[in-house]
């Protein structure tokens, strides 16, 4: 009995996803660079994906290792079907296997409607929802060949889509993005729906106002902080950290029940601060 109750504390005490494979796309900065590094601390061995700034991603690989886990940056436009075949086969070849996707790339083109050129709408939309699709489609067929290993994980396969509060809160001068992050919920719950039987759960992640090197202009003066903060009932701004502990966490089997879930990382940004004082 003793032997038993001591092997079960020993259990919860390894990481949470030990010896699991994760790919987490644009993961060189910002939120993707601390969700790979988060997932490494977790036990993960991690594919950093960058499209640009090898450096960087190379950075973040020996950061990753440091954790005592297996780490390897790889480039590829996760907009391009070619490059995610080539990307996903690579990692079944190096590492085995893929137990977690984090679809996370994705970028800006900003401009009111009117001034939005065509160029700017389709790689908005090719890069944050055509990107997940085929990662997500990609990763799955690798999902279905392997099947649940139980000593690994209860579920065959983990994907988490990163959104925004933006698929629900429009976003004027950004019809583009929000019109991706919009397709994002929908693609998600959807494939959450088709994969759920095959035990894949499929689950989303929407942060509010983060600390990223892609939206500095809303933070880096005291003045544009302020004004951010009036959006933001927490009253702070969110750092990269805090999105990668909520997507490590729903990666774990600690959550095996939650499918087709969006988790807001927001500070309360999606509960309508306009409204706390009547409207």
């Amino acid at each position: 009995m003793g032997t038993s109750v001591d092997e079960a504390r020993k259990a919860e005490r390894l990481p949470l996803l030990k010896g699991q494979k994760a790919l987490v796309t644009g993961a060189n900065s910002g939120i993707g660079r601390a969700t790979a590094i988060g997932l490494g601390r977790m036990g993960a061995d991690v594919v950093v994906n960058y499209v640009s700034d090898a450096d960087s991603a190379n950075q973040v690989v020996g950061e990753i290792e440091a954790c005592g886990v297996r780490a390897y940056a790889h480039e590829a436009d996760v907009s391009r079907e070619d490059q995610v075949v080539g990307m996903v086969s690579r990692m079944v070849e190096e590492l085995g296997t893929i137990d977690i996707l984090v679809a996370n790339a994705g970028l800006q083109r900003d401009a009111r409607l009117t001034d939005m050129t065509l160029a700017q709408w389709q790689k908005v939309l090719d890069v944050n929802l055509t990107g997940q699709y085929l990662c997500a489609r990609e990763a799955t067929k690798e999902f279905l060949r392997r099947g649940v290993v139980p000593e690994v994980s209860s579920s065959a396969g983990k994907i988490i889509c990163m959104s925004s509060v933006h698929q629900i809160i429009p976003w004027a001068g950004h019809v583009n993005y929000a019109a991706s992050k919009g397709g994002v919920l929908m693609l998600m719950e959807t494939m959450a729906q088709e994969l759920a039987p095959h035990k894949i759960r499929v689950n989303g992640v929407a942060p509010g106002a983060i600390r990223t090197p892609i939206n500095r202009s809303a933070w880096d003066t005291p003045e544009a902080e302020a004004k951010l903060l009036e959006l933001i009932p927490y009253g702070r701004v969110g750092e990269p950290e805090d999105v990668a502990r909520a997507v490590a966490v729903l990666a774990s089997d600690l959550l095996d029940y939650v499918v087709g879930t969006t988790l807001y990382v927001d500070g309360g940004m999606t509960l309508f601060p306009g409204f706390a004082t009547g409207g």
